[in-house]
């Protein structure tokens, strides 16, 4: 069988196992979040933060509860990595400094995950399980949340009201991501991925010497990892390891639990506002770009020149030989076009036009289908830009669910979409204009400028992998990532929530022959329209001196 074909085959079986899962797993979400009554374990959860779950909340109080929960859970967490050295099962690992342990907090709070460490060389039992594990969970529960605000704001009217924050919260771990990371664990073991809480241990002989290698809870911080957009790896290898992604059917697997809740959650929406057919043209806008990514990136990758890559079958180089081409590219597709971040292979060996496309992916907002909640929201918003670009073409009100989109609506919109890529290339000018962070880059001319580029697009918008050829843990980028990561995070979600409250407290608008149809394909191709124009208006110049520059002299 030829790679080719063998790449085909597994791009076909993984759109029929997220065919499979779409309904039941977008209706049961639908259900969770609908639902008036509160489990026995979260009305213990309830009762020990004392939270009133009943009590619906407008949208500032909502944000409030997002902010207060994520910032005591930053703290927590960077304490609990400068306590590292004095805790149980730190397998003799100092304590983290303060500017690692400040960027990985504020990673792993904001779901971006992005490692500036070696897993396996820093981070002990008690961290891995009870911080980094604990914030995959929450993490992509805030995330979930905020999305379901914004959908309650286009399903309710002459409310202002958007749900409870604690309740939504405590049910995305609790009937949606804990079962889900129970069942895939298990799955994760059977393929081989490792699960103990053993110490640091002799493996053999390496090059004269011996090589040492430590246990640890992988399998249950992988598939939360995988199924919650996270992307934080328990070793610095990530899913390249053969501790966290031993074969191809776990590579396939890891692939389809990034992919599960970001595509169900447009079912998910088309149930709460009372129309699959908006849902489904959702679904085709997200499943249209990761398809033509996936598609474009096997082209890419496969047609390498050179006789290297001809001797090789293409850009074989820096991927694992358990998963070639085929599963390396639609694992970096997967992992980019999500918040995901986790790798497979070594996004900086990949061809000038495979890592721009990676880049891409991240750059369009990571939106196809993108994080778990983050993925629906950003959708969503660029929903609401694209029906405001109709009506101006048409000269008429725009309207989306029945919400017209006035000056208030479209401002929101608008600093949405400015606040990631302001954060980008700020970040990545500062970077180049002072001596210092340069010096961080293994590459010079258009390979080291995307080095950096790629750095803050990763880390704006919440993905968390890296070219890896850049020298990111100093100062300097442990702060500016950090900041990125938390700015690019929360202040979106402010703009978010104050969108869903606007549209929560309008009239409905009565649906006329003049209204435009957002369940039609014409929509869809307008919408896939609308996010190429923005993501390549704001980035091609960018792209050009680094990606496209490094592809087109190749």
């Amino acid at each position: 069988m030829s790679p080719v074909l063998a790449g085909v085959l597994q791009l076909l079986a993984l759109v029929a196992a997220l065919g499979l899962s779409y309904r039941p797993l977008g209706d049961h979400m639908a259900r969770v979040y609908s639902s008036e009554k509160h489990l026995r374990p979260e009305k213990w959860i309830y009762k020990a933060i004392g939270a009133n779950p009943s009590v619906e909340m407008r949208w500032p109080a909502y944000l409030r509860g997002v902010l207060a929960f994520s910032a005591v859970s930053v703290l927590f967490l960077y304490l609990l990595q400068r306590v590292q050295g004095s805790l149980p099962g730190s397998l003799g690992f100092v304590s983290i400094d303060p500017d690692q342990a400040f960027n990985t907090a504020a990673s792993f709070v904001a779901n971006t995950n992005w490692q500036s460490y070696y897993g396996e060389q820093a981070m002990g039992h008690v961290v891995q399980t009870g911080g980094l594990a604990v914030q995959n969970f929450v993490s992509a529960a805030v995330g979930m949340a905020v999305a379901v605000a914004l959908v309650r704001g286009f399903a309710r009217s002459r409310t202002g009201e958007l749900g409870n924050f604690w309740a939504d919260l405590v049910r995305g771990v609790v009937r949606i991501l804990l079962p889900m990371a129970v069942i895939g664990a298990l799955v994760l073991v059977a393929c081989g991925a490792i699960q103990n809480f053993s110490g640091i241990h002799e493996v053999g002989q390496f090059m004269g010497g011996t090589q040492q290698w430590n246990g640890g809870a992988v399998a249950s911080q992988e598939v939360i990892k995988e199924l919650g957009t996270n992307g934080g790896g328990y070793f610095n290898a990530n899913s390249a390891h053969p501790f966290e992604n031993p074969n191809g059917l776990s590579n396939l697997f890891e692939i389809y639990l990034i992919l599960v809740i970001p595509f169900a959650l447009t079912r998910t929406f088309g149930r709460m506002v009372g129309s699959l057919r908006q849902g489904y043209a959702i679904l085709g806008t997200m499943a249209a770009i990761w398809i033509g990514f996936t598609a474009l990136m096997m082209w890419t990758e496969f047609a390498g020149n050179g006789p290297a890559f001809e001797l090789a079958g293409g850009a074989m180089e820096g991927k694992e030989t358990r998963f070639g081409i085929a599963g390396s590219s639609l694992f970096s597709v997967a992992t980019t076009l999500t918040s995901t971040g986790a790798v497979n292979s070594f996004h900086s060996s990949y061809t000038g036009f495979g890592g721009g496309i990676t880049m891409l992916g991240m750059q369009l907002g990571e939106i196809a289908p993108g994080g778990v909640g983050s993925g629906l929201y950003g959708m969503l918003i660029m929903a609401v830009i694209a029906v405001f670009i109709a009506g101006l073409m048409v000269g008429r009100t725009p309207e989306y669910l029945g919400k017209k989109i006035g000056t208030r609506e479209i401002k929101f919109a608008a600093c949405y979409i400015l606040v990631t890529p302001a954060l980008v290339l700020c970040f990545t000018a500062a970077s180049f204009v002072l001596d210092t962070p340069s010096h961080s880059m293994t590459n010079s001319g258009a390979h080291g400028f995307s080095e950096i580029l790629y750095a803050f697009t990763s880390g704006a918008n919440n993905n968390g992998s890296a070219f890896a050829g850049l020298n990111a843990d100093t100062q300097w980028f442990n702060s500016t990532i950090g900041i990125a990561m938390l700015l690019g995070r929360f202040l979106p979600m402010v703009f978010v929530l104050a969108l869903a409250g606007s549209l929560a407290e309008q009239t409905p608008v009565p649906e006329t022959a003049g209204t435009l149809r957002t369940e039609k394909p014409l929509f869809t191709g307008l919408l896939v329209g609308t996010i190429m124009i923005i993501a390549g208006l704001t980035y091609f110049p960018a792209l050009a001196l680094g990606p496209l520059a490094e592809g087109l002299a190749a």
